[in-house]
Parts: C-alpha cells; structure tokens; sequence
C-alpha cells in the first residue's frame, strides 16, 4: 500500500478505537443511541480521510438546462377550499431549529428570539401554521429538528402552546465530536456534551435525513398518507406554507424541489445550483476552489441562490435511506476554540442530496419567500414599518412603492449585539422608502425618525452621532458628532 493510503487507513482505525473509548464513557443504557450516532460520524470521518481532493471540479460544470430551475409565475394557483384541505393533509411543516442565537449577544436557540410585536419567529410559524388548520379544517403538523444545544429551551418552550389547534413534533439531529486539526482525533474526554460542550456539534441541516428516518417520524407521516414536507431554516421569516408550490409538489413528477431566488450583490456567497455529471446539484461557497471565487459570486454567471425552502417527498426519502443511496459533499469547518485549539467540523448541507432525488429541480421564487433573521440589520427590517403581520406571516406593505427590501449595514461594534441595538432607538425609525442605510459607531436614533433613499451615518472614532427624534434624512451623508443633552 502507498504511504498516504496506509495513513488514511492508521486514521480510520485510531478514530474508530477513540470512539469505543468515548462510547465507554457514557451510561449504558444510552450506549448503543450513542453507537449509532458514532457509526454515522465514522462514515462521515472515512469519507472525509479517503477523499481529500476537490468535491467539484470546476472545468466539469455544465450549462444548466433549459428546464432545471422552473418560475413560480408559471404555477396554477386556481383551487378550491376542499382542494386545498385534500392538498394540506398530505402535508408536514419542518423547521430546522439547531442554531443558537449567541452571534448576537442572545442566549436560546434562534427562534426565541422576539423579531415582531414581541413575538418569536417560532410564535409567527405556529400562528400562521394554526391559520391554515383552522380556514382549511386540516391538521398540518410541525416538526422542529432541534440539536443538543437548543433541544431543552425549545421544548420548555412548546409547552405555551397546548391550547393551540397544532400538532408540534420534534426529533434531534446528531451530536458529533469536533476533531483536533493535527491529530485528526476527538479533542472530548467523555460522551457527555455537558462537560465539555466546545468539544461537540451539530453536524449542520444535512443530518436531517438520518435524523428523521431515526426518529419514526418519517415513517409515521408516511404511513397516515402525507407525501411532503416542507423545510425551511426557522430563522426565515419569508418561508411560509405556499399552496401553488404544495399543488406542483402533488401533482408533478419532481421528489425534490429547492425554492432559489435571483442574486444580489447581498447574496453573493449564497450557494446556487449547477449542472453536473448530468445530475442537479448544489454548490455551497466551501466547495468553491479559491481561484474560481470570483466566478462563483459572480451575478451574471450564477443568478440565483438556494434560499434553503425545501418541499421533498417522504416516500422519495424512505426509498433513499432504505437503500442507502444518500450522497452529499462533505463541507469541512475549521475553527479555533476559546482556548485556542484549532479543530475541523465535518458537516453536511441537506440541499446536496437533490442529487439523490428524481427530477429534482429548482423553483425561482419572489424575493418575498427570503427573509432572514440572522444579525440585528435584519431585525431592523422586520421590526419596522415595511411589513404588516397577518395571521404569523410578514406582507410587504402595501405603502412601499417597489418591492425590494433596502440593505441596511449597521456596526459590529455598537449594533451586533441585541440587547444594544435595542437602546440605540428610541423606535424603530420609518423605512417605508429607504433604498440603503449604513450605520458605523457611536450612533442613536431619537423617537419618530424618519429614513429615505440612501443614507450614511459615520461617528469617527470617540466621536457620537445623536439623530434628534422626528428627523426626516432623505440621501443624506451624516459624520463628525452631533450630541443634543437633555438641560
């Protein structure tokens, strides 16, 4: 055997010694849980080891086909109250509820967080999924797949929702041990995430298939009649149930459809689809080659990107982890600790295995259908007056003149955190026709602000920027310092 094949295999057995010593670790009546969510890891870990060249090879992409990605403006959307119920009882809503909200200075998982009226993105989904199940007398379940790190919060927190008319299942993604950079090896002591939770994570949305099939869910859906689900991150509060894409899913021959939308200079690192070795597929930013970055941001050669909006068959899903015909590229996450270890993650995107699926196709969707709350500029948006709240589901409002939402850029060092950008308005200032706001330094809003087309707000360095309450700022650049003290 050559060298590099005899330490690839050196790495597969230690690893696999490793893992028996951690499984030794844990309480025996959750060992042979844990020795399953161990085997899943070690497939990944070999897989990892054996195939250390490029998942894609750039010059091997094709055209995509004329018929690849589909426009929602061409779906019928003439059906009746009972067609609809019929449609929605083969239907189950899933969220992925993994994340944790710490990039802002919050504590919970993402979908605690409140974004709208002082209610959460998980209080909207249940509102509008409890509307649906009301108007069409149906009982369209939500699911939440929940992670080690959200998992107790979230069900602490389901528990306010008993008396609604909504059936809220949830199941957890694996638990996967992080790995030291050099060694190659488990940086955690013992199977308990409790004692050490840096050296252990959830192995991205793309353990979602394994997940569920594990759990029984998937096979109780199934067996009771529903043919689809529906993803989406549950931080997208653009991702609502869509009864045109529900008729296509049921009607039409595609087990896999991706909800994509044109690209912006904004979403230029979001993954998009391609054409390769004859098969759909997605490709994410770190699978790019560094030289090909350029071309993959690029707006004009990839014009959409996925919006994570996923509507996929369970039978489709039965018959792939049945016959063990699931394939997704792994994506490697290096990170450095608090203590300044530096480790891989080993994940997997639950969009890669479109490959896997029949006639998979993308389906070019309104901007609307996107609408993510991930740092505190996107709350800004969706806690102000370019949106009305109807039954959990943010609508444009009808008052702004076209549809784009502004981009708004607020500081890291004053804004990222929640519980400051909160301070720094005293409302949230009117955005009905802003175009673009950046916002740096030590900056406020007063009462009643009013922001239109472009404005830039810059406090230098020990500098402070007081915006007096009930300004209007129409393309206007704001720097220096301005403070107004209360005599």
């Amino acid at each position: 055997m050559e060298f590099k094949e005899l330490t690839n295999q050196d790495a597969k057995v230690s690893m696999a010694q490793e893992l028996e010593k951690l499984l030794n670790t844990g309480p025996e009546e959750h060992r042979h849980e844990i020795r399953r969510e161990f085997d899943g890891f070690q497939q990944l870990f070999d897989r990892f080891v054996s195939e250390p060249g490029p998942s894609i090879y750039w010059d091997k992409i094709e055209k995509l086909p004329r018929d690849s990605i589909r426009s929602y403006s061409d779906l019928p959307n003439n059906t009746s109250k009972l067609e609809i119920k019929t449609m929605l009882d083969q239907l189950v809503v899933i969220k992925l509820n993994g994340a944790l909200a710490t990039p802002i200075g919050c504590s919970g998982p993402t979908s605690t967080i409140p974004v709208r009226n002082n209610l959460t993105s998980l209080d909207m989904t249940v509102q509008q999924i409890e509307h649906l199940n009301k108007t069409y007398n149906t009982d369209v379940p939500l699911v939440l797949m929940n992670s080690f790190l959200t998992d107790e919060d979230t069900m602490k927190i389901i528990r306010k929702y008993s008396g609604f008319k909504v059936s809220i299942k949830t199941f957890n993604q694996s638990c996967f041990p992080r790995i030291n950079k050099e060694s190659l090896m488990p940086i955690a002591r013992s199977c308990n995430p409790d004692e050490n939770v840096e050296a252990w994570y959830p192995p991205g949305h793309g353990d979602f298939y394994q997940a569920f099939a594990k759990s029984g869910l998937l096979d109780e859906f199934v067996n009771k009649g529903r043919k689809f689900c529906f993803i989406s991150n549950t931080d997208n509060l653009g991702a609502t149930v869509d009864l045109n894409i529900l008729n296509m899913c049921l009607n039409g021959q595609e087990e896999f459809i991706m909800e994509v939308t044109d690209k912006t200079r904004a979403d230029v690192k979001g993954g998009t689809l391609i054409h390769y070795e004859g098969k759909l597929r997605l490709l994410e930013v770190a699978q790019v080659p560094k030289d090909q970055l350029e071309d993959f941001m690029s707006v004009k050669k990839f014009n959409v990107f996925n919006t994570n909006n996923l509507w996929i068959s369970m039978p489709a899903i039965q018959r792939i982890m049945k016959n063990d015909l699931l394939d997704m590229e792994i994506i490697v996450n290096p990170l450095t600790l608090e203590q300044g270890t530096n480790v891989y993650q080993l994940v997997t995107a639950i969009g890669a295995a479109m490959k896997c699926f029949d006639n998979a196709v993308g389906l070019n969707v309104p901007r609307s259908r996107f609408l993510p709350v991930k740092k505190t500029s996107d709350l800004l948006l969706v806690m102000s007056n370019l949106y009305t709240l109807d039954h959990g589901a943010l609508l444009m409002s009808p008052k702004r003149m076209f549809p784009s939402t502004p981009l708004v850029k607020l500081g890291n060092k004053h804004f990222k955190i929640f519980s400051e950008y909160l301070s720094r308005f005293g409302s949230i200032p009117d955005l009905l026709e802003l175009d673009h706001l950046t916002v740096s330094g030590d900056v406020t809003f007063g009462k009643g602000v009013s922001l239109k087309g472009t404005v830039i707000i810059i406090a230098n360095h020990g500098d402070r920027i007081d915006i007096p309450a009930g300004s209007i700022l129409e393309n206007k650049i704001v720097s220096g310092n301005l403070r107004i003290m209360d005599h």
